[in-house]
């Protein structure tokens, strides 16, 4: 199959995983064009709500409909390193008596981890994340184990609650690809929301659209799509906008931020560009594409100035600023 074929099967197949989870998810249609865009890219997420948003929901859905494994980890202040990666434990063979350590693969080998509520537990314990979302790979006494592939993280986050929350680093912060914001639904869709699921005891069944071999397929093509110079040039301005120690950070924005974007934001740009003119069926994408990616790339590389927070300008009013200005 060629690059073109390759593009309509993709375009195709995202049609109907969205008709599959519009059988149990109502509404949130941008937020799963970028979950999408993001698992296509190669990327982890950060979702960030209220409770009560379906995001637990819409991840278990979704990896239904790709026919991945799934496992969910609960974080909370007490839970260890070993409890996401696994440990060693000591194994004994009755017909010998012979006895080792044997690595006992924690909830991390999945092909889909979703972190719920990642702020609960502390740095040490978060950390545990980071190796196996970089490098694909977790090591444990000094034996290093391949994650299984696709592998894609999904971390949530509850805004408006900061007691007994442990922040996360800017450092792994940087390793998420997007930060998805989900607000809550219309009126007509929390009324069919509570329609439903007040009535319906069994949900319908979901049936897979993609295997894994399949996705990894798509998330090459990314790869491939050509991107326009002005394009890469765009992204690469508009990241570099948001860094108050340069002159390319105008005025009116360099008061209001103390940190910016990394380079990793430019890339993730671009991929996300990419990803979203591909899931469209476009063979390359334009600047429309990088500003979509804007807000779910940066707002969580921006660290706001005292400014900011004193006036309760928020981190997409910053975004939206920039994308007028660039």
């Amino acid at each position: 199959m060629n690059d073109k074929e390759l593009l309509l099967l993709l375009n195709e197949s995202i049609n109907n995983i969205k008709k599959e989870l519009s059988k149990i998810i109502v509404g949130q249609d941008d937020v799963i064009n970028d979950l999408l865009a993001c698992l296509f890219s190669s990327g982890h997420c950060l979702l960030i709500g209220v409770p009560g948003l379906a995001k637990t929901t819409l991840i278990k859905i979704l990896s239904q409909c790709l026919s991945l494994s799934f496992n969910r980890i609960q974080f909370t202040p007490d839970l260890m390193p070993s409890d996401i990666t696994g440990s060693e434990i000591l194994y004994e063979d009755h017909s010998t008596g012979k006895k080792e350590f044997r690595f006992i693969k924690g909830p991390v080998f999945s092909n889909i981890v979703l972190a719920d509520e990642i702020n609960r537990t502390p740095p040490k314990t978060q950390s545990a994340l980071l190796q196996a979302m970089q490098e694909r790979e977790v090591t444990s006494s000094g034996i290093t184990f391949p994650l299984p592939k696709p592998f894609w993280v999904l971390a949530t986050q509850n805004p408006i609650e900061h007691e007994g929350t442990y922040p996360l680093p800017e450092a792994q912060q940087d390793r998420f690809m997007f930060s998805i914001e989900i607000d809550y639904p219309s009126f007509e869709q929390e009324q069919q929301i509570a329609k439903i699921t007040t009535s319906n005891i069994n949900f319908p069944n979901i049936s897979p659209v993609l295997n894994g071999e399949q996705i990894e397929a798509f998330q090459q093509l990314i790869y491939k799509i050509p991107v326009a110079d002005s394009v890469v040039k765009y992204a690469v301005s508009l990241c570099r906008a948001t860094r108050p120690s340069l002159p390319e950070c105008p005025n009116q924005i360099n008061q209001l931020i103390t940190w910016g974007a990394g380079p990793r934001a430019s890339q993730y740009l671009i991929l996300a560009a990419k990803a979203y003119a591909a899931c469209e069926a476009r063979p390359s994408p334009d600047i429309n594409d990088v500003k979509k990616a804007a807000f779910c790339v940066l707002r969580h590389r921006i660290v706001k100035s005292f400014l900011a927070e004193t006036e309760g300008i928020s981190t997409n009013e910053i975004i939206k600023k920039l994308l007028e200005i660039i």
